[in-house]
């Protein structure tokens, strides 16, 4: 007998994943630059179908900022994709297309609220930690049960100065797991600076990090499970 799998969509066939991804999963992925991480978990799962990614750009602004978006938003939409535009990360619970839809992973890599000051100004942080606040609100009303968050953040001085699990708590979200984030996990992705004249521009990543968040408390759901098995073995 052949073993047929199904993401529970209607899809049926084989699962294909990378790193924290599966092509099973629904994914939204926000505030993308030029589209390349996006473009590059469709070719990761030959297939976009479950992939719905957005930018605050028009897609005019995108195509002068970024010349590498035509080609990754060809890939995205060739595979199936869903690719949306003019998305705000504080209201996009509340978008047309979105508003009604729910999902596995919600990714947002590197938010950035523009250059409105040194990286180190209290000012220019709480910019950031707004645009995440909103981000998470939004967020949490869009995710399955048992789905998660994804933040990836620099952690090094002074951007461990957004106190990213912090934000969540607020939301009401557990932190799952935190773990290293290397650009090198996802081929084709570049990350893009996204504001200002160098835009198009990249920047060190340095050490950063992906959060991962949930609307459940999955590690006082593992202790119990622990508590659990234990009382049965004494029973025993």
């Amino acid at each position: 007998m052949v073993e047929v799998n199904s993401d529970g969509n209607g899809h049926v066939g084989g699962e294909k994943r990378i790193k924290h991804y599966s092509n099973f999963h629904r994914i939204l992925l926000v505030g993308e630059g030029d589209f390349s991480f996006a473009g590059c978990l469709a070719r990761s799962f030959g297939s976009a179908a479950n992939m719905v990614a957005t930018s605050l750009d028009s897609r005019a602004t995108l195509r002068m900022n970024y010349a590498t978006s035509a080609i990754n938003l060809e890939k995205i939409e060739g595979f199936g994709g869903t690719v949306l535009h003019e998305v705000d990360a504080h209201t996009m619970s509340e978008h047309p297309i979105l508003r009604h839809k729910s999902f596995n992973r919600i990714v947002y890599n590197f938010p950035h609220a523009g250059f409105n000051g040194p990286e180190p100004s209290s000012f220019q942080i709480e910019l950031h930690r707004d645009l995440v606040r909103g981000f998470l609100k939004n967020a949490k009303t869009m995710l399955t049960e048992d789905g998660e968050i994804h933040v990836t953040h620099k952690t090094a001085h002074p951007y461990s100065k957004w106190e990213i699990e912090k934000l969540a708590e607020e939301q009401g979200l557990f932190l799952v797991e935190e773990v290293p984030f290397s650009v090198w996990d996802y081929e084709g992705y570049v990350n893009r600076r996204g504001s200002g004249a160098k835009c198009h521009g990249t920047f060190p990543v340095g050490v950063a990090s992906t959060y991962k968040f949930s609307k459940n408390d999955h590690g006082m759901h593992r202790t119990n499970a622990l508590l659990n098995l234990s009382l049965a073995d004494l029973v025993e």
